[in-house]
């Protein structure tokens, strides 16, 4: 049961992406010369999710969640976040809060996880690295557009 809640939930946090989608606005920006090409983006989120799904269900399965669990659904909350924030309601200032709150929970994530399940921790390491990398790009075409 609890795999199908936390796949659910992941799916839910993955659709608000899909939802959000960047469009014309976002192609008119000024991006940095290192924005991964568009179709980077869904395939590395897809294995992140996948990932994301699998650290939370074995945290779960640990059979003592508590904090570490907390801060999976925390994350989940922050991602879905940022896509509204950002390609929903232009707010590339309150989507680089979002995302650096983001990745503060990751981190945190990995800690907590860490003393639960090792492998848990490990499957969001990647998600830190891309996270990171999507925060300096979130801020530099902040910057880039400030009018």
């Amino acid at each position: 049961m609890s795999a199908i809640i936390i796949a659910l939930l992941v799916f839910a946090t993955a659709s608000g992406g899909a939802f959000f989608k960047p469009g014309e606005w976002y192609q008119s920006l000024r991006r940095p010369s290192w924005t991964p090409p568009n179709w980077v983006f869904p395939v590395v989120w897809t294995i992140l999710y996948i990932a994301i799904g699998i650290s939370g269900w074995l945290v779960w399965q640990a059979g003592a969640p508590g904090v570490a669990m907390a801060l999976w659904l925390l994350q989940l909350i922050l991602n879905g976040a940022w896509s509204w924030l950002f390609f929903g309601r232009h707010r590339m200032d309150l989507a680089f809060i979002d995302i650096c709150l983001l990745l503060a929970a990751i981190v945190a994530y990995i800690i907590a996880a860490s003393m639960v399940s090792p492998l848990a921790a490990l499957l969001f390491v990647p998600y830190a690295a891309w996270v990171a990398t999507a925060a300096a790009l979130n801020h530099t075409v902040w910057r880039l557009n400030r009018v």
